[in-house]
């Protein structure tokens, strides 16, 4: 079998980072805790977990030490009660989060009605959702029913959502009885780049795999835009998660990941689809 690998996949520049700063910080310091899990991946968490680090869905349930603010960011009252209990704080919110949480900020105090276009249930909506009273989540065309009351709208979007649902969602929120529409792109473009590179790929393979976090957002969406070309697409976590029989039939693979799966899951799924072909040969 072929395999082919996506020109962008794996991790981004901000998942790097938070893992970076949570490796340095462990090896530094013993009472380590993250609010949240720091990505969603549970292969690298568990490998951050056997070096000490301790997760915390709560802030009253941290109770010293140092904390990690994951990459999805985290809401201002959280960092409010994190120093008022005056614990350290080392900050690996992804730069991009930092802006959408600006942006809303911003908007907010120039009158307009914050609306952001995302899961509500995400960590990085929640993480903005602090960042201004009263922010609107539009998650389909269900919720734009609750904007009609207001006129003054300031739209942004969660960082990993897909192009066209964020145009999507615009196209139907410009048909409410607003008086005045500002939209800012807050999508990230290296989401926006794999999605791409994922999407070229699929037409070309007869089957498709995304690797990643089953609760991973922007893992998720790559796995959902495939499947819309491709229906041999197959969201898995790792090579062990793999029904083997599904290879069969099949001569050419893509492959590609989040933006929070690790490399050496990359390769491994990568070098074992290739060892199991050649055993079928043999």
């Amino acid at each position: 079998m072929k395999v082919i690998i996506a020109k962008s996949s794996g991790f981004c520049p901000g998942v790097r980072n938070a893992i970076n700063m949570a490796e340095k910080t462990l090896s530094q310091e013993k009472n380590v805790h993250s609010l949240g899990e720091i990505i969603h991946n549970k292969d690298v968490v568990n490998k951050l977990a056997e070096a000490g680090l301790k997760i915390a869905e709560k802030v009253e349930k941290i109770k010293s030490g140092t904390v990690i603010i994951r990459s999805h960011g985290a809401t201002a009252e959280q960092i409010k009660k994190i120093r008022q209990k005056k614990l350290k704080i080392v900050d690996a919110t992804c730069v991009l989060v930092k802006r959408v949480q600006k942006i809303a900020n911003l908007l907010h105090n120039q009158g307009y009605k914050v609306v952001i276009i995302g899961d509500k249930g995400h960590p990085e909506v929640q993480a903005v959702l602090g960042s201004a009273p009263d922010i609107a989540v539009v998650g389909d065309n269900k919720d734009i029913r609750k904007l009609s009351k207001f006129k003054k709208l300031g739209i942004i979007c969660q960082t990993t959502q897909s192009p066209e649902h964020f145009a999507q969602m615009l196209a139907e929120i410009a048909q409410t009885d607003f008086s005045e529409l500002k939209v800012i792109n807050t999508l990230c473009k290296e989401a926006t780049k794999r999605q791409s590179c994922a999407v070229d790929l699929c037409k070309k393979v007869d089957i498709m795999f995304i690797l990643g976090g089953l609760h991973s957002a922007n893992t998720r969406k790559l796995a959902e835009l495939c499947k819309k070309y491709n229906k041999k697409t197959f969201h898995l976590q790792n090579w062990k998660e793999l029904d083997k029989s599904i290879l069969f039939g099949n001569n050419v693979a893509g492959i590609t990941a989040g933006a929070s799966t690790p490399q050496w899951i990359i390769d491994d799924f990568v070098e074992s689809l290739r060892s199991f072909e050649s055993r079928k040969r043999r």
